[in-house]
């Protein structure tokens, strides 16, 4: 259940929690055009408040916006100011931002083009994918629903309506007693989870799938390559099969809700010793150093409140 906050940043103003609404009309409500971004503001170990990789992660929604064929009438910059405005606004000294544009009310069909909306809501959000799952990790299932074709969606964007596949893999994954489904492209090679993309450790070599594949450019996955390589690990961006995704002797996940969370067991079938692994961890002290602002090599990463 998400805990209302005070103010959320609609189309230029700062509007009641209770009266940020949209009509029944909208047109993404209808058809899911539209994109949305998700980030993460930390408290730092000084303190103060910061919002993480938030340039990169308003560039990724306009660039959703470029592939859907929409217009914004605002600036990347200025929506960066809206966010900072808008966690300003609420008080909080962490929380989760939301900027979502869509397509408003108006001409109903496939061919309508209306104005694109603006939102921002700002959140108290926690571990992602359950209580302990960063420090022992979680379990999951290659599900039976694949991440798009690259020629069907458009996986560069953070695109409203494509993440149906990604809610029916993600219950699937759960009713089955799961915490997080694995999503195979239409190849059959491993791409990403339901909302995050994912690592695979063997013999000290990281692997992860390359953005060419059907996944999710993501900006913690982004960030996580930077830390790997500037810690002299040897990082490859290939595909590889779920079999491969079962001998590997350790797997994380990144995503900005999601963090840095270990898996310990992928089909049934533990990976590694089933708990964390050295190198997994290593990255994930690196990560919240980064975010917490204690590594002051990546403070152009945070955007102070």
């Amino acid at each position: 259940m998400v805990e209302p906050t005070k103010k959320v940043w609609m189309d230029g103003e700062l509007v009641d929690w209770k009266d940020a609404n949209v009509h029944i009309m909208t047109h993404s409500l209808h058809y899911g055009v539209g994109a949305f971004e998700g980030i993460r503001c930390y408290k730092l170990s000084n303190g103060k408040s910061a919002i993480f990789r938030l340039k990169r992660h308003i560039r990724r929604l306009f660039d959703g916006l470029k592939i859907l064929t929409m217009e914004s009438g605002y600036t990347q910059e200025e929506i960066m100011d809206a966010c900072v405005e808008t966690v300003r606004a609420n008080g909080l000294p962490e929380c989760y931002l939301r900027p979502i544009m869509y397509m408003g009310d108006g001409e109903m069909g496939l061919s309508a083009m209306n104005k694109t909306r603006t939102a921002i809501p700002v959140w108290k959000w926690g571990v992602y994918l359950g209580h302990g799952a960063l420090e022992k990790g979680i379990r999951a299932k290659v599900s039976s629903f694949n991440r798009y074709h690259v020629n069907v969606g458009m996986v560069q964007g953070k695109i409203i309506g494509q993440y149906v596949t990604s809610i029916l893999a993600k219950r699937e994954a759960l009713t089955s007693g799961y915490d997080e489904a694995v999503m195979l492209d239409t190849q059959g090679y491993v791409a990403e989870c339901s909302g995050e993309n994912i690592f695979g450790i063997r013999d000290g070599v990281i692997y992860t799938p390359p953005t060419h594949s059907p996944i999710l450019p993501g900006v913690t996955r982004d960030t996580v390559i930077t830390l790997a390589r500037e810690l002299d690990f040897n990082l490859r961006e290939e595909k590889f099969t779920r079999d491969f995704l079962y001998l590997c002797d350790e797997v994380f996940l990144t995503g900005t809700a999601a963090e840095i969370t270990p898996v310990r067991e992928v089909d049934d079938r533990n990976i590694g010793s089933g708990k964390p692994g050295p190198i997994t961890l290593r990255l994930q002290k690196a990560f919240f150093d980064v975010v917490k602002g204690d590594d002051e090599r990546h403070a152009r990463w945070l955007t102070v409140i």
